[in-house]
């Protein structure tokens, strides 16, 4: 298994897919289906070149066209600038 280590204050991000339907049953092709903006956290960067308090596990909102997109073993990811996140999402349960 490939592990990924973001240096400086970047972020390494699996992205969370959204529904492959909408609300009304339509299902979408991958052409109309936006780009994913929320995802899970994966590894972080350098703590002391990191500003924000971000965990592993944490989900997170960040800018629509930001990071570098890989694959490592089948599993998309995104390796993001820190400053490219926006915001920590909690769930309520």
């Amino acid at each position: 298994m490939t592990r990924i280590e973001p240096l400086g204050a970047r972020v390494l991000i699996q992205p969370i897919k959204e529904e492959l339907k909408t609300s009304s049953g339509l299902y979408l092709p991958e052409t109309a289906r936006e780009k994913p903006q929320r995802g899970r956290v994966e590894a972080i960067g350098d703590p002391e070149e990191m500003t924000t308090p971000l965990e592993v596990g944490d989900v997170v909102l960040f800018a629509k066209y930001s990071g570098t997109e890989i694959r490592i073993d089948g599993t998309d990811y995104l390796l993001i600038e820190e400053g490219d996140i926006l915001a920590r999402i909690h769930e309520d349960e």
